[in-house]
């Protein structure tokens, strides 16, 4: 692995544990244990090393869900989804990528092009899960749109502490995914 990979994962894992919002170069080098002046020689700029880690954290994302064992019915593999949504790293491969998405980032290039592939990589990867888990291939594009915008809405409602209750409506969509699948 080159300097610019080690940097790349350093940064990362800086990353994905203090959050994306409010990231400078200077801190984040001294973090990490070099300098600003090498990260910009690494990746050219602020954005392009932002891009980057928001490519590899979904990279991260995408190589949690192929770990996860094909369910038995579309239902279960929905729940177990949501289980990986709240355990590491896969819930701060998630965040980062809903920080970058709320401070603006992906309005404009360089993230817009990373963002749009990262969501298609992201697609892709669900969309084999659920035919690993039973649903049919002509209906799984319908299926993980429809999973992957409500689980990542189950994802930011967190934060209002029903535990109970998000459980529930994810089982409701597991049991409609199930429907359509």
């Amino acid at each position: 692995m080159g300097r610019r990979e080690e940097l790349l994962d350093q940064v990362t894992d800086h990353v994905l544990a203090q959050g994306l919002i409010g990231l400078t170069l200077r801190p984040l080098a001294a973090a990490i244990g070099t300098s600003d002046r090498m990260l910009i020689y690494h990746f050219g700029s602020r954005d392009a090393l932002v891009s980057a880690v928001v490519a590899r954290a979904s990279d991260r994302a995408t190589g949690c869900v192929r770990a996860l064992p094909a369910a038995p019915s579309v239902r279960s593999a929905v729940n177990r989804l949501w289980v990986a949504y709240g355990e590491e790293p896969l819930d701060s491969c998630l965040d980062v990528y809903v920080q970058a998405a709320a401070t603006g980032l992906f309005g404009s290039e360089p993230y817009l092009s990373e963002a749009r592939a990262s969501n298609e990589r992201w697609a892709e990867t669900l969309r084999e899960y659920f035919v690993r888990s039973g649903a049919t291939p002509r209906r799984v594009a319908r299926l993980v749109t429809l999973v992957d915008s409500a689980l990542y809405g189950f994802h930011l409602d967190l934060a209002t502490d029903r535990p109970d209750e998000l459980a529930r409506g994810v089982d409701d969509l597991a049991r409609a995914a199930q429907a359509l699948a």
